[in-house]
């Protein structure tokens, strides 16, 4: 049943199809099946696609969204920083998949209105945003095979030498279930980092994603031994020695952590064209990175 329904409808995932299909939204001859169900010749299949809707997605709410990219088929959206994504637990209001609903409320028979990724509360920048299951599917299917370039910048602790990467498995840590840590049992995890510029008392770093797990460059980074500036649980409290005061004012005052993804690749998931976009750096860490330029001090 899920096969030939795969082969139907193209647009969708073969895992979305079989859960309609267990939760009765996709039936043959009117009638609910197994996924595993063996069809018989003359057998007729029905998706209901109002049944089909994703009825967890929240309410729509008006919201300023920066739209780098938008046609019929995708969004990029330039997320600021303190902007949740998902809604969560104790948290329907005020995310981006509500105000994503607002802009198209289409995207409502879509996964979580058509994210494809996401980037934590705190770090800004690109994000992408499916308009049709047809594009989802096929920008889903491009991530896993790691076939969508996710760029960031990031200020970290120290004097990075040089550029490198950092290969090594994370998952939950066993005790806060909210971090994330570098175990052997862990999932594949691999981040690419050069050197951008040096500050004081810190590096500019540029980084490329190779997978894309939970909180992985600010646990990659604090597992280099460079720990991203102003990070709250991955990082460390007060401010390196030789800051000037105004410096270290800046340093100690910057409230959240200074990663923001600033450049995504990717190929239009119908004219197959490649898709450049960049969102500038926020104000807030542009602003910190010029206090902290050694050169501008001086």
């Amino acid at each position: 049943m899920d096969q030939a329904a795969a082969a139907i409808w193209p647009d969708y995932s073969r895992s979305r199809l079989a859960a309609w299909i267990r939760a009765g939204d996709l039936r043959v001859d009117g009638r609910v099946v197994k996924p595993n169900y063996h069809l018989v010749t003359g057998q007729v299949l029905e998706l209901d696609a109002v049944l089909a809707r994703h009825d967890s997605n929240p309410e729509p709410e008006a919201m300023r969204l920066e739209i780098l990219f938008e046609d019929p088929d995708l969004l990029i959206i330039d997320k600021p920083a303190g902007l949740v994504v998902h809604p969560g637990s104790g948290n329907t209001e005020g995310t981006l998949v509500n105000g994503l609903l607002h802009f198209d409320p289409a995207l409502a028979t879509l996964p979580r209105a058509g994210l494809v990724h996401r980037l934590d509360k705190e770090t800004s920048g690109c994000l992408v945003v499916a308009r049709t299951a047809r594009a989802h599917t096929h920008l889903v299917q491009a991530l896993k095979r790691r076939e969508i370039h996710r760029h960031y910048q990031a200020l970290v602790w120290g004097r990075v030498i040089s550029g490198g990467h950092v290969d090594a498995p994370l998952g939950r840590h066993p005790v806060d279930r909210r971090r994330q840590v570098v175990r052997a049992d862990g999932r594949s995890a691999v981040t690419h980092y050069r050197v951008n510029r040096h500050l004081a008392g810190s590096t500019l770093l540029d980084l490329k994603l190779e997978t894309g797990r939970t909180h992985q460059i600010r646990v990659h980074m604090q597992h280099a031994g460079f720990p991203l500036v102003g990070d709250p649980v991955y990082g460390r409290r007060g401010s390196p020695a030789g800051l000037s005061q105004q410096q270290r004012a800046a340093w100690r005052a910057f409230p959240r952590q200074a990663l923001h993804a600033i450049r995504l690749v990717l190929e239009h998931p119908v004219s197959a064209v490649t898709i450049d976009v960049a969102a500038p750096l926020p104000d807030d860490m542009a602003e910190l990175i010029r206090i902290l330029d050694a050169l501008a001090q001086a």
